[in-house]
């Protein structure tokens, strides 16, 4: 039976069950057995994180060709105009590829938040501000890359949701079973059965507090 995991990944936290002495890592969370990360989320980076024990699906979800929208929150430095924003939405040559459009906006600062550890180093002289992206992509560090190339780097980077999968109800550490639509369960059906059981979140040792509303 595949399993499909919803994790909220904390800062500092690699996307992977092994790293270097002195490392977080995935294993440091009681999640199942034989599950392995559908894609990454840098270890600066935070928020939902999305595992499964079944190849054919881990290699789908982390396939653009699925279109699986990935939304970000992200503060950056400064205010961007709506000169700025735009320019996100279009096609931004970095260098190494071009990216494909996407969706940006302006967003309030979230209240359901918790606060980062060790918390973000701001300059006390420059403002920030929080925007939403979506992307069907998701290649090496492209959101800080794009936001920097526009002239508003990152300061903190949170994944909020995959396609309709979302951290709603998870803080850092915490983890839950999520049901799989059936467009992905068609698709899984060859080469194996999914269960859709939903199971409660599972919590790990966290000072973080607070709650997250549903998006």
């Amino acid at each position: 039976m595949a399993r499909l995991i919803l994790f909220n990944k904390p800062f500092g936290v690699l996307s992977q069950f092994t790293g270097e002495v002195g490392q977080r890592t995935l294993a440091d969370f009681s999640l199942p057995e034989n599950v392995y990360a559908a894609g990454r989320l840098d270890a600066d980076s935070e928020g939902l994180l999305l595992l499964t024990d079944n190849g054919a699906l881990q290699h789908k979800l982390a396939d653009p060709r699925h279109k699986a929208l990935k939304t970000y929150l992200i503060q950056v430095e400064g205010v961007p105009d709506e000169a700025a924003i735009e320019r996100l939405r279009q096609p931004l040559d970095l260098g190494d590829f071009i990216t494909r459009p996407c969706h940006a906006r302006r967003a309030p600062e979230p209240e359901w938040l918790w606060p980062r550890d060790p918390p973000v180093r701001f300059r006390k002289t420059v403002p920030t501000a929080w925007l939403e992206i979506q992307l069907s992509e998701g290649k090496n560090r492209q959101v800080r890359r794009m936001s920097a190339r526009v002239g508003y780097p990152t300061l903190r980077l949170v994944r909020t949701a995959i396609g309709d999968w979302t951290l709603a109800g998870l803080q850092p550490g915490e983890w839950r079973e999520a049901e799989i639509p059936g467009s992905w369960l068609q698709a899984e059906n060859r080469t194996g059965s999914i269960s859709n059981k939903r199971e409660r979140t599972h919590k790990s040792p966290s000072k973080f507090a607070g709650n997250m509303r549903a998006r």
